[in-house]
């Protein structure tokens, strides 16, 4: 009995490195990939329309849970700070425009939330997490340069002071 779990975790744990594995190899100084996905409102939002700016491109799991709504609140307290940067705030996860705009409308989130309900966007990322059908998006963050262009890679994020950190590289990075 042990051995068929320890193979069916070994399964699922290979098929959830396999699901991750396409685009983790991003680095900095590589293009950003581009996408066009729908926000909270309807409206369809593409990486190319804020080309000339810097882009905050911060995917996150769930909307509406502890983590995500505590970096989501961080974000939404930055943002005229990331504003007179000349900074874009861009969040993404596999969740839908409803639940998006309800996510949005409680905690008062001035920046467009992103529906990727089929993960494109965050597997062009690295950032698709899959174990059998449980799918999600890792909490990473990309600062995407007005060229369009990567300029730094976060994989591992803490909500609570993320905000704070982006700012500090923005700065660092001349925005």
């Amino acid at each position: 009995m042990i051995r068929g779990v320890t193979a069916i975790l070994g399964i699922l744990i290979a098929m959830a490195l396999w699901n991750t594995a396409g685009a983790a190899g991003l680095k900095v100084g590589d293009p950003a990939p581009g996408f066009t996905l729908e926000d909270q409102d309807g409206s369809q939002r593409a990486l190319e329309d804020y080309r000339g700016r810097w882009v905050v491109l911060y995917f996150y799991p769930r909307d509406d849970t502890p983590g995500c709504t505590t970096e989501a609140c961080r974000f939404r307290d930055d943002v005229h700070r990331l504003r007179d940067l000349g900074v874009t705030v861009l969040g993404v996860s596999l969740d839908d425009t409803v639940s998006h705009q309800a996510f949005a409308e409680k905690y008062h989130l001035p920046f467009p939330l992103l529906s990727d309900p089929k993960g494109r966007v965050a597997k062009a990322y690295g950032s698709l997490f899959g174990l059998g059908p449980l799918r999600f998006a890792r909490r990473h963050t990309f600062l995407i340069d007005p060229q369009g262009r990567i300029a730094k890679i976060y994989r591992d994020v803490d909500p609570k002071t993320h905000s704070e950190e982006v700012i500090a590289d923005l700065k660092a990075l001349g925005a």
